[in-house]
């Protein structure tokens, strides 16, 4: 309690109300982050099923369509982009549910948030025509990929446990090996 003065840290009644205030203050902001929340999936489920319906709609026409080149690079790099949108917003949605009760700072939400970077930096590479991006763009999108990829890597490696410690824990045997 720094900046309280040390006659007031040891009179209870001032501590209880003073914690008392402050679990006021975090029930209030606890209910505005769940409603933040609410509000942000419903937009992502809307967003979601937007893409989605043009998704479907596009892969309908190209399949059942008068299309005349289905092959076309043009209209498989589209598909493909609306491919990876659908499955950013899904992973953002994804986000949201699985680590809102997580620590702001936890290895699970720095996952997801890198996750969704590397998911939005490789839909770049699909749907960019390499006809008309230039060497730079290229690697600065590769420089991107390997960056995002390696802070995955060693941010899911810190989170995980040693090898043996998950045969120890999934082995049928364990209990028996003392």
């Amino acid at each position: 309690m720094k900046g309280l003065p040390s006659a007031l840290h040891r009179n209870p009644a001032f501590m209880h109300l003073f914690n008392r205030s402050l679990g006021g203050i975090y029930k209030l902001f606890d209910g505005f982050e769940i409603f933040v929340n609410l509000v942000l999936t419903f937009l992502i489920i809307v967003i979601t099923s937007a893409s989605l319906y043009h998704l479907v709609i596009e892969v309908f026409v190209l399949l059942f369509g008068r299309a005349e080149n289905t092959t076309s690079i043009d209209l498989i790099q589209g598909i493909f982009g609306m491919f990876f949108t659908v499955l950013i917003a899904m992973e953002f949605k994804h986000s949201i549910i699985t680590t809102s009760d997580l620590h702001p700072a936890g290895p699970a939400r720095m996952r997801s948030v890198i996750l969704i970077g590397l998911l939005a930096t490789v839909r770049k590479f699909i749907v960019a025509d390499l006809q008309q991006v230039n060497a730079m763009d290229l690697f600065a999108l590769s420089g991107a990929v390997l960056s995002l990829g390696s802070v995955y890597y060693l941010i899911r490696r810190s989170d995980t446990p040693p090898q043996g410690a998950k045969r120890a824990i999934l082995s049928p045997d364990a209990d028996h090996a003392a």
